[in-house]
């Protein structure tokens, strides 16, 4: 019979460790495949990762599970950007690592600067690296085009360099060539993808994550100015909006193998419990309102989130078909978790992070990172999954 349900897969920490294969990950893609190596349930790889393109993914995804995925099973943290169609005609500055320009070009926008660009144009902006200052005073810049907004793919290589040259942006107005007697305020939009503070890689150690460079960027934007840094849109988890579109591959994935019954649950797996948990947790919140029909058109603004969330202006408003009524959390202990004994069988008896990793604009509510299900890797969440769906 047709699947009534779908996985969203987190990559780092769940499926890979860095360039390494998680070995559970290949067993659990054993059981949800047939024998001629097709999809049994419809899957999409829910990543924060943002440095590569979807079709890049997908082949490394291919290579480590010994299957064929494709890029529209993929959500990268930048994926949503392109549903939001009033900045694709803007001048957008473009901050992070990896193909950040065929990135911007391919959701969408029309007209974008990268960091690396706009160093060039005003060599006098970048002054911490004495190396790689200019030895004689450059000609004034012209032509150069004023900067409309600010898109967030990543974290930088080099963060002195991104952190000077975005809160000149914001200072000037879009731009950093002229001096302004007055700090605009509110400043241009910032749109930003990818939160999580932390990440795993092959290190013993959790490592730094686009949140940290946010963090950066709030805090020296409020020391500067005395005012809070605002956000058009913070996309990737735990945001709603990428759990939205999520549903939205899923359903295509499941219309397009043409089976026939609805979507009812998700089975959210991730390693990480301010990002994944959280995230699919938010998500079955919104999907219990939007079935008690607190919400009729698009969604409302989260009230675990000041960032807007709204779907007023979002391409998603045609998917009308409601059918998905709930996001499982299933926390596997092969990334950023670990559980230091065995699995237990309580999710109570996990420990809350007393420190809240999520990002600022997301309020700590303890029941958010505390996951439905807790398992020691991805191939005993699929079989939770498949026993709860009664699924063989």
């Amino acid at each position: 019979q047709p699947p009534a349900f779908g996985f969203l897969f987190d990559v780092d920490g769940v499926l890979v460790r860095g360039s390494q294969a998680v070995p559970a990950a290949r067993q659990a893609f054993r059981r949800l495949a047939d024998g001629s190596g097709r999809l049994r349930v419809p899957v999409v790889f829910l990543t924060n990762a943002g440095n590569c393109l979807r079709a890049a993914k997908a082949r490394e995804l291919s290579q480590a599970l010994g299957l064929q995925v494709s890029p529209e099973q993929v959500i990268l943290s930048h994926s949503p950007l392109r549903l939001f169609s009033q900045f694709h005609q803007k001048c957008m500055l473009v901050a992070g690592q990896g193909p950040v320009e065929e990135n911007a070009q391919n959701l969408g926008f029309k007209h974008v600067v990268t960091i690396e660009a706009l160093r060039k144009a005003y060599p006098l902006l970048d002054m911490v690296d004495q190396s790689r200052r200019p030895k004689e005073l450059p000609p004034p810049t012209t032509g150069f085009p004023t900067i409309e907004g600010v898109i967030l793919f990543g974290e930088p290589v080099r963060w002195e360099t991104s952190l000077q040259l975005i809160i000149d942006v914001l200072l000037s107005n879009g731009n950093p060539g002229a001096e302004l007697q007055d700090i605009p305020y509110p400043h241009l939009p910032v749109l930003a993808c990818n939160m999580d503070l932390l990440w795993m890689a092959e290190a013993q150690m959790p490592r730094f994550g686009h949140g940290t460079f946010l963090l950066c960027l709030e805090n020296i934007y409020k020391k500067v100015t005395g005012q809070e840094l605002k956000y058009e849109a913070l996309i990737g988890k735990p945001s709603t909006v990428t759990y939205r579109y999520a549903e939205y591959l899923i359903k295509q994935q499941a219309e397009k193998q043409g089976w026939k019954s609805p979507i009812r649950r998700l089975y959210a797996v991730g390693d990480n419990p301010m990002s994944d948990i959280y995230g699919a947790n938010l998500y079955n919140n919104y999907l219990k309102s939007a079935h008690q029909n607190q919400i009729h058109a698009g969604v409302k603004r989260s009230p675990q989130a000041t960032s807007p969330q709204t779907e007023d202006h979002l391409e998603l408003k045609k998917d009308c078909n409601n059918s998905v009524e709930s996001c499982e959390s299933i926390l596997v202990c092969t990334g950023v978790y670990r559980h230091s004994a065995d699995v237990p069988s309580k999710t109570e008896e996990c420990t809350t992070e007393t420190v809240f990793h999520g990002h600022r604009d997301f309020c700590f509510d303890p029941s958010l990172v505390e996951a439905s299900y807790i398992v020691q890797d991805v191939n005993d969440a699929v079989q939770l999954a498949f026993k709860k769906e009664n699924w063989s």
